[in-house]
């Protein structure tokens, strides 16, 4: 068994990083492949800016390939659902202590963590403070100002 942390994602992210991953495959390689048989084309590799910017664009979406795969080969889909405690596919509704104000997260796997949307990884502090919590009761983790208190208002 490996230590490797399952990787978990929304059936939407899954499918476009799997499209991602066809496109990169197929289309990519092929628009590269042309590119670089123009540039060999030109005659002196040495100096061809086309060549040398076309390997450029073949090793980098090379590395991207080798990225989705390892991703997408241990890979768990989560689907948003409602559960009486918090887990990965959650959307949390919490207040921080001393605020008024509600926030609405939900609980995502690290790759696909985005806290302009809303998604928070189940590793970050937050994510993994609320992870298993039921609604009312009081999620904490500690930053270096001291210790932060949510409390979960609901679980959607």
């Amino acid at each position: 068994m490996d230590n490797e942390p399952k990787t978990y994602l929304s059936k939407e992210k899954y499918k476009e990083l799997t499209e991602e991953l066809d496109f990169l495959k197929t289309k990519r390689r092929k628009e590269i492949a042309e590119k670089l048989e123009y540039a060999k084309s030109l005659g002196d590799l040495s100096e061809n800016a086309e060549y040398h910017e076309a390997r450029e664009d073949q090793a980098s979406t090379e590395r991207r390939i080798v990225d989705l795969e390892v991703l997408l080969k241990d890979v768990e889909v989560v689907k948003k659902h409602h559960s009486e405690e918090v887990e990965i596919g959650s959307v949390a509704i919490v207040q921080k202590e001393g605020e008024k104000e509600k926030r609405t997260y939900q609980i995502v796997g690290s790759a696909e963590a985005d806290s302009t949307t809303g998604k928070i990884s189940n590793v970050s502090p937050l994510g993994e403070a609320l992870m298993g919590r039921k609604k009312g009761e009081t999620a904490s983790f500690q930053i270096p100002a001291g210790e932060v208190k949510y409390k979960i208002i609901d679980i959607e």
